[in-house]
């Protein structure tokens, strides 16, 4: 079955797309910061419970990798757009008091990664939504605008939806293009922003045990073409992290690394998502 989301637009007869400043790309650093329960299964992890193996590590990126990571980001002056499980705002405190010291954007990311957003009841999938939004609102000082469904993409058909009438309006779930794309709901509005999964540090390095230095080459591949192709079509380039993969030492360095060569370049936006999507409101959106 084929989505009426959204329209098919060929990038080859698009108008120009533009960023402020003629930038290239937009730059967006997107880390997963996330609450796991000992005693629920992981998606995909087949362990007996309690897990313990699995919970430690996705742990250790609470107490340390994530703090690892805001060094490395406060270096290159690059503020997160964070990918938020609610529960973190109970469990974890200290993340969001330094993530909001930093000026960083939290977006809705389910209420814990144990549990996909469409596998609540139908009946209840917009009471979840709600309550995510208002408890990061209350925790961070401001109600998300951007979303990612725990596993990078999990919906129902009316997840969108539902988060347009909430009040999100931008969504990191349809990784369909280079540049936002506008998305039908029932009310208010909404745009996916880039996402690039095949660069996840989840998906390339921690399933697929690829090495850390052919991660760190991958992105600048990515980037060097995003690059090229943005002279003529501006692009988004969105770093999806997470900080019990890179967060771990002989990882981290990777991600300076990388870091490191791409704002080494004239013409890098670093920016967040609700930047670039309040900039595509403002000049290049039309309703679908």
């Amino acid at each position: 079955m084929k989505t009426d989301r959204y329209d098919y637009s060929p990038i080859i007869s698009r108008t120009p797309l533009e960023w402020p400043n003629r930038a290239r790309v937009a730059l967006i650093v997107a880390p997963n910061i996330e609450s796991f329960h000992i005693d629920i299964p992981i998606p995909g992890v087949n362990s007996p419970l309690p897990d313990v193996t699995n919970y430690s590590l996705r742990d250790y990126g609470s107490r340390v990798g994530v703090f690892r990571m805001m060094d490395v980001l406060d270096k290159h002056g690059i503020r997160a757009t964070v990918l938020l499980n609610s529960d973190v705002c109970a469990h974890h405190p200290a993340i969001i008091e330094e993530g909001n010291r930093r000026g960083w954007e939290w977006l809705g990311h389910g209420v814990t990664n144990n549990v996909r957003i469409n596998q609540y009841p139908p009946d209840e999938e917009r009471s979840v939504i709600r309550r995510i939004k208002e408890t990061i609102a209350n925790a961070t000082g401001r109600p998300p605008r951007g979303w990612l469904g725990p596993g990078g993409g999990d919906q129902s058909l009316d997840t969108l939806d539902h988060l347009a009438a909430e009040g999100f309006d931008y969504t990191c779930d349809w990784g369909i293009d280079d540049q936002p794309v506008a998305m039908r709901v029932k009310t208010g509005r909404m745009v996916a922003i880039p996402y690039q999964q095949g660069l996840n540090d989840i998906r390339v390095m921690h399933h697929t045990g690829t090495a850390p230095k052919d991660w760190f080459q991958m992105v600048c591949d990515q980037f060097d073409v995003l690059y090229k192709e943005g002279a003529e079509q501006a692009r988004v380039m969105t770093l999806p992290l997470h900080p019990f993969v890179v967060g771990l030492p002989f990882r981290s360095k990777y991600l300076d690394d990388a870091l490191a060569y791409i704002c080494a370049h004239n013409g890098v936006w670093k920016t967040t998502g609700a930047e670039v999507a309040d900039h595509f409101y403002a000049h290049y959106y039309r309703k679908p």
